[in-house]
């Protein structure tokens, strides 16, 4: 039992790193130069990784209220 909630806490860590990460990158692009319509489109993409990063977290915090991984 131990080693399934251990499994499942190092998932949802991972998927709030990826969720983070993901969004890093769709932030770095933004501020490259490639016009209004890219910018526009990389605007829907950072809502919905914002998004992510956040469903990531909350699901880390049910499954471990203790976690300091912000």
């Amino acid at each position: 039992m131990l080693e399934i909630y251990r499994l499942e806490v190092a998932k949802a860590r991972q998927g709030v790193k990826r969720a983070e990460n993901s969004l890093k990158r769709a932030n770095e692009l933004l501020y490259e130069d490639g016009g209004d319509a890219v910018n526009l489109a990389l605007c829907g993409r950072i809502r919905a990784e914002q998004r992510r990063v956040i469903d990531a977290r909350e699901r880390l915090t049910k499954i471990d209220p203790n976690s300091t991984d912000n």
